[in-house]
């Protein structure tokens, strides 16, 4: 190929990149990278600003600064190294993932589960084993993106019913179930744009009477619901969840995904997951991390009950709706509002998210609040301060 095509080639892909991003700023839905340092708790030093009190990590217990969380990090680097080497069907398997999965199994109720790179990796990997071309996806319209990406692996069928309405699960069931194979049910277990609890008891029991599988995403449920266990237990739904999928990168403080399950089903998604299969397993010191987390969630029970109470507090502050988890979404609207409001707080020393489109639907662009446990009263009471005077979240 001649010099003047490769230049060609190059100018073309220039322009339709500078294109693409004039478009997305147009619609004040361009992303941008800032370094954020956490210094102490949820206190962090943001590029451009300086110290903040963040309200928008998902680090909802402080495990990822834990003492004994990080030490355990440590021994288990210096031990095992700092790389697994290898996927985790071939020599990647060191010994803590054993120990790993059997504390998600024992948290979670399920016979096993099986640990995958990252919630995204679980997702993409999970849903192509158990459907394909002749089975039939039904998700709630507000399912995280990452189960969008699994759905298309799957190349199942697809259908989307109302957020939380059972009613309109079942009646899409009632005209479509005979026409396929297998039908798998996806919801998330707790919404990350919204904060709410997906009724898992209600829709385990639709899923029996037509026959399907039921999964939950519960990465923004366990440790901080159901008594750290998560969403299906918050729900009394442990028995209707089969597939019970989680991260260890929230309120675990590590990095990772998982499946809580039996061991059959288990061990299936050992033998066929690809994004489990064909990917590098993940470092000792981060499943050690994540083991010594675990611990701590299923013994300190007031640690994990800590973010809820926050953020029910908050709500009652300004007048919001009662908040069932540790997220509480303020919706602005437009775009440009709700950076604005973004703005603001960071002036007056919160970060507070704003999420945009395409992650939330159009005209609901929102500050994204999220407690955690290490979040002071007097960090919250400010924060409420903050919020009044600049109308954020008045009724």
């Amino acid at each position: 190929m001649s010099s003047d095509s490769n230049n060609q080639n190059h100018t073309s892909l220039l322009g339709f990149v500078r294109q693409k991003l004039s478009s997305i700023e147009a619609r004040n839905q361009r992303r941008a990278l800032f370094d954020h340092t956490r210094s102490d708790g949820m206190q962090a030093v943001r590029e451009g600003v300086g110290t903040i009190v963040s309200f928008t990590d998902n680090d909802y217990l402080g495990l990822s600064t834990h003492p004994a969380v990080i030490g355990a990090a440590n021994a288990a680097t210096a031990m095992y190294g700092a790389g697994a080497g290898a996927s985790r069907l071939v020599t990647g398997n060191h010994p803590l993932y054993a120990e790993l999965e059997a504390a998600l199994a024992s948290l979670k109720d399920t016979e096993d589960a099986v640990v995958f790179g990252s919630g995204y990796l679980a997702n993409v990997g999970i849903i192509p084993t158990f459907v394909g071309p002749r089975d039939l996806i039904v998700a709630d319209a507000l399912i995280h993106t990452s189960i969008h990406a699994g759905v298309t692996l799957s190349r199942a069928a697809f259908k989307t019913f109302r957020h939380n309405d059972t009613a309109d699960l079942e009646a899409i069931l009632k005209a479509e179930r005979h026409s396929y194979e297998r039908v798998l049910i996806v919801v998330d277990g707790v919404y990350s744009m919204d904060g709410d609890i997906a009724p898992l008891h209600a829709l385990g029991l639709v899923a029996e009477k037509y026959d399907c599988w039921l999964m939950s995403d519960d990465a923004h449920g366990v440790g901080v619901i159901g008594g750290g266990r998560g969403s299906a237990h918050a729900c009394d739904a442990q028995g209707l969840v089969p597939l019970q999928m989680g991260t260890l990168s929230k309120a675990v403080g590590g990095y990772g995904g998982y499946l809580a399950a039996s061991k059959d089903v288990c061990d299936l998604v050992r033998t066929r997951a690809r994004s489990l299969i064909y990917t590098t397993a993940l470092p000792p010191g981060v499943v050690a991390g994540a083991l010594k987390a675990l611990n701590i969630i299923k013994t300190d029970t007031d640690l994990c009950a800590r973010p809820v109470r926050l953020a029910q507090y908050f709500c009652r502050a300004l007048g919001l709706p009662a908040a069932q988890t540790p997220i509480v979404p303020v919706v602005i609207g437009d775009e440009k509002d709700a950076l604005a409001a973004s703005e603001a707080l960071a002036k007056r020393g919160f970060l507070a998210w704003a999420f945009r489109p395409p992650t939330v639907p159009v005209g609901t662009s929102r500050l994204r609040f999220c407690f955690s446990a290490t979040h002071t009263d007097q960090m919250v009471d400010d924060l409420i301060t903050a919020c009044r005077d600049l109308g954020i979240g008045d009724s």
